[in-house]
Parts: C-alpha cells; structure tokens; sequence
C-alpha cells in the first residue's frame, strides 16, 4: 500500500468525485478525513470507508439545526449565514449526527450585523446573525424536536465544547469555577429586536417563541446578569 500510515484530508469528499478520490485514498491504506459541506454525503462516504476514516471534532452553528435553503424564501437577507444554508436532508443530517454525538460539540455562530449591512439584496447584504443569546432557545428547541434528554442536549454547549478544547470548564463540581445559566425551561423567550441585547439585531428567528429563558448567569460566582429585572 503507497500510502500506509499516511491521513489524507479530502475536501469535497462528499459525492463525485471527491468521493472516488477518497476512497482511492483508503484503498491504498491512509486514513481519510472526508470533508463536504453536503454533510449527509460526506456522512455516507465516511462510513463506507469503514475503519479508513478518521475521527475529528467538529461543530455546528445552531442556526443550520433549524434552517435550510428553503428558508431563505425570496432572498431574505437576514438568512445570508456563512456556511450558507443547504437542503433540508443536509440539515437533518447535522441533528441526527449532533444528537448521536458524531458532532462534537453546537456553537452560536455569534456574527451580529447591523441594520445598514442588513438592508440590501440578498447577494450584497452582509453575512452573519445574531446567535449568542438565541444559543439556549434553539438548543432546547432542537433536544424537545429530536426527544432528546435535557443533558445530552446542555451538554452539547458546555461539556463537549469545553472536552475539545482541553479545559477545564462546562461541569459543575466542588471546587469548579462558578460559571454558571439558571434558566426556566417552561418559560418563553419571544425573539424580538426589544428583547435582543446584542447591538446587532438581525437574525432569522425574529418574530418567533423559543423555549427557555435565562434568569441569572454567573461568572466566577459574580451575578452578571439578572432576567428578573425586566
């Protein structure tokens, strides 16, 4: 074998002929990292090549959990996102493989734009969403879709992030750094320009009701913010 213990990252792997390419790879023994942004193929491809493929961490934006290309309706600016959106089966490919853990770990994707980069057509309008203080919601929105527990689902934006990076955080423990969200996940949390705190506003979500909302978070034990006070 011309390539034994050597790893090939092939981008594009997902179909075609970044596919072939990828399993030529293999065939001639190295381990293959297979890299598409059409994840339900790059998915297929990973697991036909069997014990060639080889393991990385890897995230995803918690607003490709719930939107797709259709989403972007008549070219509505505020779904201009980097990655940019893709079909519905590769959305549904990134819940199913954040829910068995193959993704490691689920990000906001925080990219605030204001109103000017906001209000041009679609091609011209700035890239990015407000994502940091939608991160709980749709966190909680997408464990309740998928019937997942609460902390399989918590755990994708504390622990599993915090694994990756090698620190010592997103756990609670004796002695631990306190920081911490206290949350009411019965309570609502309406996603509008009023209630966003980022100076960037836009975001696809506006308008609707997600689940849970934040009551207090600590940092190192220090009161950084209180929801209770309106």
């Amino acid at each position: 074998m011309l390539l034994k213990d050597k790893v090939a990252i092939v981008t594009g792997a997902g179909q075609g002929i970044g596919a072939a390419i990828a399993q030529a790879y293999a065939k001639e023994g190295a381990k293959v990292a297979v890299v598409d942004m059409n994840a339900a193929g790059a998915r297929a491809v990973a697991e036909a090549l069997g014990e060639n493929a080889i393991a990385v961490t890897c995230d995803v934006a918690v607003h490709h959990l719930h939107l797709c290309d259709h989403d972007i309706g008549f070219f509505n600016p505020q779904a201009r996102l980097d990655p940019p959106l893709r079909a519905q089966r590769d959305r549904d490919a990134l819940r199913a493989r954040l829910a068995d853990g193959s993704i490691d770990a689920l990000c906001s994707d925080h990219t605030p734009v204001d109103d000017d980069g906001k209000q041009l057509p679609f091609d011209e309008a700035e890239v990015g969403a407000t994502g940091l203080e939608l991160l709980l919601p749709l966190t909680l929105k997408w464990a309740r879709e998928m019937k997942l527990p609460l902390a399989t689902a918590l755990a994708r934006i504390t622990a599993a992030p915090a694994r990756v990076l090698g620190i010592d955080a997103g756990h609670l423990a004796p002695g631990a750094v306190a920081d911490l969200c206290i949350f009411d996940p019965a309570a609502e949390f309406h996603v509008t320009r009023a209630n966003l705190k980022s100076l960037g506003k836009n975001t696809p979500f506006l308008g609707l009701s997600l689940p849970g909302r934040v009551r207090y978070t600590l940092i190192e034990g220090h009161l950084a913010y209180d929801g209770t006070l309106g």
